[in-house]
């Protein structure tokens, strides 16, 4: 299993699928299934019984995860799409903005 190049709370853009073109922020990362749920992206229905929580029950609208090869992160300087690499920085493994340069926090 090789290392995901997206955390949650990073701000991606959708580069392939139904939802090309939109941005959001991470919401949660499923490195075993090599997905991650991003906000206002990829939107379905999905049919609720009522129970506990939502006593109404009918019809939600959530993210549904998508494949982490069909995001990109978006670079913290310029704003634009980057790839990630990774590199040693002070002893610590750090992932950086391939276009700027930049150390991503």
């Amino acid at each position: 299993m090789s290392k995901l190049k997206i955390k949650k709370g990073d701000i991606v853009k959708v580069i392939a699928g139904e939802s090309k073109g939109k941005q959001g922020r991470v919401l949660e990362v499923f490195p075993e299934t090599n997905r991650a749920s991003v906000e206002n992206v990829n939107i379905v229905s999905k049919h609720t019984r009522p129970n506990a929580q939502n006593t109404q029950g009918g019809i939600v609208k959530k993210e549904a995860p998508v494949n982490v090869s069909n995001l990109m992160l978006i670079d913290p300087k310029s704003g634009k799409p980057t790839r990630v690499g990774r590199k040693t920085d002070e002893g610590k493994l750090v992932r950086y903005a391939k276009k700027s340069g930049e150390v991503i926090k």
